[in-house]
């Protein structure tokens, strides 16, 4: 391939890089932290609950509910398990939006316990920060906005992916570690990217998907469907017309009975009902089956009178044409299949892919001020010591930001709705106080400080727990690992200061810089 050809693609990857990179650091650091959202609720779950009811008195505690609640009436959640962060047997909410939901459970002398819970909203709010990309404000415009950025990250694969294949069986193995630091961090990029390709394809052609969705029905309908699309799902997703005249519903067990009829290997989660106790009612039987490849569970949904099957297209093993890549898109971006082991390659080719882009920023930096050298020190340009700052504010930063509202989800005494509102005040706060702080001291001082604050913040998640005297869990060693991994990194980022190159714009004792 000609020379000039792998300049002009090692342009395009570097700028797409440079432009994206953030963003994408973002989201792929929270995007590493989703694969154990379901650990994160239960670590943050601040009080110790009673136990649930046994499921043997759920027709019971359904009839008690409604009969006490009104409000449970247009609809209410069963949960099968037995799980910390699940407030009580029976939840329901006035709605989407609704951050503090109604819990009904039988308390220990017999009577109906009837609470309004205070979920921490942080294992929710990691999930907004990581699609997207940590802006605030409007989720569907930032959401449009992050599928821009992963479009950009599809060139840079592309790109990147041109720029290597000439020396690709050279340079791929090769990790050369030694006095040339940016040799090595070269090496390390490269050797991540290739390795993680396939990955890295499917998360940004997914993450475009996702964010183009409705466009793309939109075209779909107009040049495919002939504009019968919403007609199509209408009738594959039919509901039973509204009908308020009571009637009884099947018992719990009896309609869990007929799922298994239908896939024994099928396990239950969940039984939504929707207009319950009236002869309209049904239930949606939410679970897992390991067999399938799932969106994010799968469901099947039956009439609640009579348990006739009122819509499967959701369920394990009968998803149509359209329903089946859909699910596939969802599990391969999401990870919500194989298990635990996907759970955590996922988890480490996501921080993998956060390296990637603060990686490329660095080497960025470090080739300009190679190019730049005559023969004297280099004096950093206004941009570059700009760029800097901003690599290590905003990388930095959200990391520090991360593990502080973790932190806060057991420091933050319980308040009501106003403890989701600190969540946000408490990521989005420290985010920006450390790009503040990366532009006031500049990227040497900030590089080893950030590093420092954000090993210290994710201690403070272990430390969290001890000082509410809970147990020690998985969390809290995975957090101390990290910060160890954070120390280490800060240490070397001081050893750098003290004997890499003094022109280097991540040295102390560089030469004073010129403005651009």
């Amino acid at each position: 391939m000609r020379a000039e050809v792998i300049r002009i693609y090692k342009s395009v990857h570097t700028w797409t890089g440079i432009v994206a990179g953030f963003m994408l650091f973002i989201a792929f650091y929270a995007g590493a932290l989703t694969m154990f959202e379901v650990p994160l609720n239960r670590w943050a779950a601040q009080e110790q609950r009673p136990a649930m009811a046994p499921l043997a008195q759920s027709e019971k505690l359904i009839a008690d509910t409604l009969a006490a609640r009104p409000d449970a009436r247009k609809s209410f959640t069963l949960h099968l398990n037995d799980e910390e962060h699940i407030p009580g047997r029976i939840t329901w909410s006035k709605g989407r939006g609704d951050k503090s939901p109604w819990s009904a459970d039988y308390a220990a002398d017999g009577s109906l316990r009837v609470e309004r819970n205070t979920p921490s909203g942080m294992a929710q709010l990691i999930d907004h920060v990581h699609r997207t990309g940590g802006l605030p404000g409007d989720g569907e415009v930032t959401e449009l906005i992050m599928g821009v950025v992963s479009t950009l990250y599809v060139v840079a694969l592309v790109s990147g992916l041109i720029i290597l294949l000439p020396s690709l069986s050279k340079d791929f193995f090769a990790l050369r570690v030694g006095k040339n630091l940016k040799r090595m961090w070269l090496d390390a990029h490269n050797a991540i990217g290739i390795a993680s390709l396939p990955f890295h394809i499917v998360i940004a052609v997914t993450a475009v998907v996702f964010a183009f969705h409705d466009q793309i029905y939109d075209i779909q309908d107009t040049v495919v469907y002939g504009e019968k699309v919403k007609a199509q799902m209408a009738a594959a997703n039919a509901k039973p017309k509204p009908d308020r005249k009571p009637a009884a519903m099947l018992p719990p067990d009896a309609l869990l009975a007929k799922v298994r009829e239908l896939s024994p290997e099928f396990q239950p989660t969940a039984m939504q009902y929707t207009a319950p106790a009236t002869a309209s009612a049904t239930v949606r039987i939410a679970g897992e089956d390991p067999r399938y490849v799932l969106r994010r569970d799968g469901s099947i949904t039956l009439n609640a009178i009579t348990g006739e099957v009122v819509n499967q297209s959701t369920f394990p093993g009968n998803y149509n044409a359209w329903a089946a890549p859909v699910a596939g898109a969802f599990a391969l971006h999401f990870g919500t299949f194989g298990g635990t082991p996907i759970r955590w390659t996922y988890f480490l080719m996501g921080l993998g892919g956060a390296f990637l882009f603060y990686s490329g920023n660095l080497l960025w930096i470090e080739t300009r001020r190679k190019n730049a050298r005559k023969g004297g020190a280099v004096e950093q340009s206004r941009s570059t010591r700009w760029l800097s700052a901003a690599t290590v504010g905003v990388c930095l930063g959200c990391v520090t930001a991360l593990s502080l509202t973790i932190a806060a989800a057991r420091l933050l005494p319980a308040q009501g709705a106003q403890l989701n509102s600190w969540h946000e005040t408490v990521y989005y706060g420290g985010f920006f106080l450390c790009v503040l702080w990366a532009f006031l001291r500049g990227a040497p001082r900030a590089g080893v400080e950030l590093l420092w604050a954000s090993a210290a913040s994710t201690l403070l998640i272990a430390a969290a727990t001890v000082w509410r005297g809970f147990a020690i869990g998985a969390v809290d060693i995975g957090a101390v690992v990290m910060a160890c991994g954070f120390a280490w990194m800060a240490l070397a980022a001081m050893r750098r200061q003290r004997h890499g190159a003094t022109d280097s714009v991540w040295s102390r004792k560089r030469a004073a810089a010129t403005p651009a």
